[in-house]
């Protein structure tokens, strides 16, 4: 280790090291996350037709089929709903 990085502690060390090797999953995840918290309370339709959106994973379509959320915010919350299920329906509903 060199001099510049010896007056660090290895705590330190380890957490810069973290943050750049996952930085851009970290963006990543967090922009998911603001989007979703924008759409907290963007109503879904009641008879809204989770059958017509075939890019739905099958377990998805069931769960929210049977749970019928009332909003996009509900809905990504629902167990094995996954971020990739609720971004094809907030683009499927044009928000």
């Amino acid at each position: 280790m060199n001099r510049t990085l010896s007056k660090y502690s290895e705590d330190v060390l380890q957490q810069v090291e973290i943050l750049t090797k996952y930085e851009s999953y970290i963006e990543r995840e967090q922009k998911m996350a603001d989007k979703i918290e924008s759409l907290e309370d963007y109503i879904i339709k009641s008879d809204f037709d989770y059958d017509r959106v075939k890019a739905l994973s099958s377990e998805a379509r069931e769960k929210l089929k049977k749970i019928r959320p009332e909003t996009i915010g509900q809905l990504s919350r629902i167990s094995g709903v996954s971020p990739a299920d609720v971004s094809i329906l907030t683009i499927y509903m044009g928000k």
